[in-house]
């Protein structure tokens, strides 16, 4: 992971790929590798009670993380264009992209389903509804927020209907040949992810905004999954459920939450500084997460 990574990073630094390569593989990834992924393991998910944390955990963590940062930001009076942006990354991980593989390299497969739920009812519902709402909030020029939009987002998106495919049509059991076919279109997902991710990196931010960078990290990757395992470390729960929520929890800053971010203009070089950044630390606090379970 961590090669292919660099090597994005060096296809980018010498300009050995055309500039809109992240885009396209990105867009691979969503309608051929991801939406592959999922269907092929969504169906190896064992319903229980316990499916609710993955379901409601990001929505809790957007509660308390709005919270802090709005509070940060009446006290450090920020604009609202890094009160946005911070809103934005902050409260989204990068849950599928690089969520996916860093569950499969930890937990094995048996995670894979788990994150799958955790992402799709979880991060992506909360892309398109919240994202879409501080996008409207806080960028001059975006439409007004409009559920219709939203719902018509949703169900176009090819992961999503995948997990519902996956849910439904995949608990009967696939043909084996559409089976293999699947799982080698899955298996395009962690080069192609992580090179695309590489292809985006950026490590340059301004003084005025290494304050907001510092606090949007500590927060990101240190307080929020920390002070939730320690929650529910004193409540008692355990278990490969919990444990790939809360690891899914720690993920960095999503990318296309700074991709949008940029777009709207709040803050780019802080949003790019949040998604490189968060990368490379997040290759450290991951790892000591996973260890205190």
């Amino acid at each position: 992971m961590l090669f292919c990574l660099a090597l994005g990073y060096v296809f980018r630094k010498g300009r050995l790929f055309p500039e809109n390569s992240a885009t396209i593989l990105n867009q691979f990834v969503i309608y051929v590798s991801l939406p592959a992924l999922i269907l092929w393991k969504i169906p190896m998910l064992e319903v229980s009670s316990e499916l609710f944390l993955p379901v409601l955990l990001p929505w809790l963590l957007i509660g308390v993380v709005s919270g802090v940062l709005w509070v940060s930001a009446r006290k450090l009076k920020w604009s609202p264009a890094v009160f946005g942006c911070l809103l934005l990354l902050v409260s989204l991980g990068n849950t599928s992209f690089f969520g996916y593989p860093m569950v499969l390299a930890y937990f094995g497969e048996p995670g894979l389903p788990i994150a799958i739920l955790y992402d799709q009812l979880g991060s992506f519902i909360a892309l398109v509804t919240f994202g879409s709402f501080v996008l409207c909030r806080y960028d001059a020029n975006a439409p007004n927020f409009n559920w219709k939009t939203l719902l018509k987002r949703m169900m176009s998106f090819p992961p999503f209907l995948a997990a519902i495919v996956g849910v439904t049509v995949g608990k009967l059991g696939y043909p084996k040949p559409i089976l293999e076919g699947l799982q080698a279109m899955a298996q395009t997902l962690i080069p192609l992810v992580m090179i695309a991710i590489g292809l985006q990196l950026s490590f340059s931010v301004s003084p005025r905004l290494r304050g907001p960078l510092v606090i949007g990290l500590g927060l990101k990757l240190i307080l929020v999954p920390f002070g939730a395992l320690t929650i529910f470390k004193a409540l008692g729960w355990s278990g490969l459920v919990m444990e790939v929520s809360l690891f899914e929890a720690g993920m960095p800053p999503m990318v296309t939450a700074g991709a949008l971010a940029i777009q709207a203009d709040l803050e780019p070089e802080l949003a790019a500084g949040l998604v490189g950044f968060g990368l490379l630390i997040s290759c450290i606090t991951l790892p000591i997460l996973f260890r205190l379970f």
